[in-house]
């Protein structure tokens, strides 16, 4: 396999990002040689660049093989994918020999901080000692007491191995637009409300039956409350997102006749405009009611797009001035790309995280944008949409300091606490 073999570098990223990473070494170190090691046809005999690319799949997969390779550099792109020490995709990733040890990522924390220990376990390993010993000296005292003695010494021991940039450094980034944020309330249509009512009644019940306090009951209890959380999310977006009924009224949600006066406008200014769901049945839903409204089919990637596909779109967004209205799944396409041809950024659903919602905006709002950036987050009013949201926003300092807010923390809600949250 020839002399590159004794000082290589590995760069692991999301399949989508593949190509990315690829294009970007071409452009801003052409004489640094890359590969693609990824499909069925991959072949490390054929391996003689200077740069591995992989993804973390297929690293789980060939974790034998690589690791008998000398690295020189491990570099892993949005490093949450390890937030989760006991994986396999977590172990693969650490059993792979490297001299130095990168970990990327916009989101080291997405819901406890344990996800930040994991990370730092591979990138310097035993820093912040074992996992037990962190979530008794940090995790519990900042997450559970809001101890800012905890937060400033969690700070202290963290910063001369951490490399922050913050778009609002003007002097990292001098020319960057500003960024707009802003929330965008519907209401629910009648049939939505009725509907919603019905499954939120439903549910508190059998969440209320549950009783005792032993593991297994209060395991059961959190996964009926984010259960109950998603078929509530879903009746916000449209009735048929939580049904699976195939009643493709864009009508029954207030939400769509949101989003068509909101694309109206974005399309009497010539702009484009990316939308984020976290479901994918939402975002075929989108596609089929932006092409009933506007006679045009919007792109709309997802998991279960190829690596080429994905590429594809993000040329044609990029480049077609046709391509205005680009619908994104938050997991698939969250992180990573560059689509810096849209000023405007609609999330609409809301995971309640402010770090993956500023990841996702991030696809706009990063080096390359030359306009201003406006953020629409639509919400439901009257409903537990808005009210978590408020709850997320006071909430928010912590998230800001080290941690951030996802949604497990709704299910260890009291019964009344969950009352007034769903009434």
């Amino acid at each position: 396999m020839g002399r590159a073999l004794a000082a290589l570098a590995i760069v692991v990223v999301p399949t989508g990002l593949l190509t990315n990473w690829q294009l970007e070494i071409a452009k801003f170190a052409p004489v640094i040689s890359s590969h693609i090691y990824h499909g069925n046809a991959r072949d490390l005999t054929q391996f003689k660049a200077d740069v591995m690319l992989t993804t973390y799949g297929v690293l789980r997969s060939d974790a034998e093989t690589l690791k008998k390779l000398k690295w020189q550099v491990m570099i892993i792109d949005e490093a949450q994918n390890i937030k989760n020490n006991d994986t396999a995709q977590s172990k693969a990733v650490k059993s792979i020999p490297a001299t130095i040890c990168i970990a990327m990522s916009g989101t080291p924390v997405e819901n406890r901080l344990s996800e930040f220990w994991s990370i730092m376990d591979f990138a310097n390993k035993g820093y912040l000692g074992n996992e037990k010993n962190f979530k008794a000296d940090f995790a519990d005292p900042i997450q559970v007491s809001n101890d800012e003695q905890a937060v400033a010494k969690f700070r202290k021991i963290t910063a001369p191995f951490m490399m922050r940039r913050m778009k609002t450094d003007k002097s990292i980034i001098t020319d960057l637009p500003d960024k707009v944020e802003q929330n965008q309330y519907a209401l629910l249509t009648k049939q939505q409300a009725a509907l919603y009512e019905k499954t939120m009644q439903a549910a508190m019940a059998e969440i209320e039956g549950v009783s005792g306090s032993d593991g297994k009951s209060l395991f059961k209890r959190q996964g009926l409350v984010l259960q109950m959380i998603l078929a509530l999310k879903q009746i916000c977006n449209h009735p048929a997102n939580f049904l699976k009924n195939g009643h493709f009224d864009p009508l029954l949600s207030g939400k769509m006749e949101l989003l068509f006066e909101l694309l109206d406008s974005i399309a009497e200014a010539g702009e484009k405009v990316l939308i984020f769901t976290q479901f994918r049945e939402m975002g075929a839903l989108l596609q089929r009611f932006i092409i009933d409204r506007f006679g045009e089919k919007p792109l709309f990637y997802h998991g279960g797009c190829s690596v080429g596909e994905r590429q594809k779109m993000v040329d044609q967004f990029q480049n077609n001035r046709a391509d205005k209205i680009f619908i994104l799944s938050l997991k698939a396409a969250g992180t990573g790309l560059n689509l810096t041809a849209a000023s405007h950024v609609i999330h609409y659903d809301l995971w309640w995280n402010p770090a993956v919602e500023n990841q996702a905006t991030d696809r706009a709002y990063r080096i390359g944008q030359k306009k201003n950036v406006l953020v629409h987050r639509f919400i439901t009013r009257n409903t537990f949409e808005e009210r978590i949201d408020e709850m997320i926003s006071r909430k928010k300092y912590l998230a800001d300091m080290t941690v951030a807010t996802g949604e497990a923390w709704i299910g260890k809600l009291s019964n009344k606490e969950l009352r007034e949250i769903f009434r």
